[in-house]
């Protein structure tokens, strides 16, 4: 099994147990406690971390021109679930996942939760077991399409102005923004932001600025109503 997803993904585990354990589904644990003594939930947290690292790296030395505030909105729209569960499809993680018979039965390998998961596990596995670069490379490879096409999307340079354009078609109020937390030292606070659409939070945002956090706000608000209106 692991030499043929190790083809899909175009590495080589030094330590294939990394790779067993990135694919373990922590249903697995509950149905067959015998079969494994370990879930990739604690691989996940570290693929996550090293995921968004690789991918801010690589959209700060892309992407020379553009701000913070643009540059946050990118990384959060590639490293978020749906985004990533693309990913795992394409390189056949849901078919190798290690799950329970109820969790396969019900649709589990398809599930977009647990393909996601499982990507930001491998990355965690990966650099275990080979070190930060490799599991860059990693990163970039299976995300070069989502970074080389998400430059040219409005929504993300401007997504203030984006979210105004699709609540006017939509005839909704028009969006307002509030602050509604702040944190950290006075020399380097962290805002966070909502937006409000007719009446309704629709979106948060976290940012070094009001201006980021508001940006963020306005891209989350429009991964909503995207999906709502799918």
């Amino acid at each position: 099994m692991t030499h043929f997803l190790e083809k899909s993904l175009g590495v080589t585990f030094a330590d294939k147990s990394l790779l067993a354990l990135a694919l373990t589904h922590s249903s697995l644990l509950n149905e067959s406690p015998e079969a494994a003594s370990e879930c990739n939930e604690r691989l996940e947290f570290l693929g996550d971390a090293v995921l968004g690292m690789a991918i801010a790296e690589e959209l700060y030395t892309r992407f020379p021109q553009q701000r913070e505030g643009a540059l946050t909105s990118m990384r959060s729209n590639i490293v978020r679930g749906e985004t990533l569960a693309h990913a795992a499809r394409r390189l056949d993680l849901g078919e190798h996942l290690l799950m329970g018979a109820g969790e396969s039965a019900t649709g589990g390998r398809g599930r977009d939760s647990n393909l996601s998961a499982a990507f930001e596990a491998v990355v965690g596995a990966l650099f275990l077991d080979q070190g930060y670069e490799a599991a860059k490379a990693f990163c970039i490879n299976a995300l070069n399409d989502e970074i080389a096409s998400i430059h040219s999307s409005p929504q993300l340079r401007h997504p203030k102005s984006a979210l105004q354009e699709m609540v006017q078609g939509q005839r909704l109020p028009a969006p307002s923004y509030r602050i509604v937390n702040t944190e950290g030292e006075d020399h380097a606070p962290t805002f966070t932001a909502e937006v409000i659409i007719d009446g309704a939070v629709l979106g948060t945002g976290t940012g070094r600025s009001k201006s980021i956090a508001e940006q963020e706000a306005a891209t989350a608000a429009l991964q909503y109503l995207t999906q709502k209106n799918d």
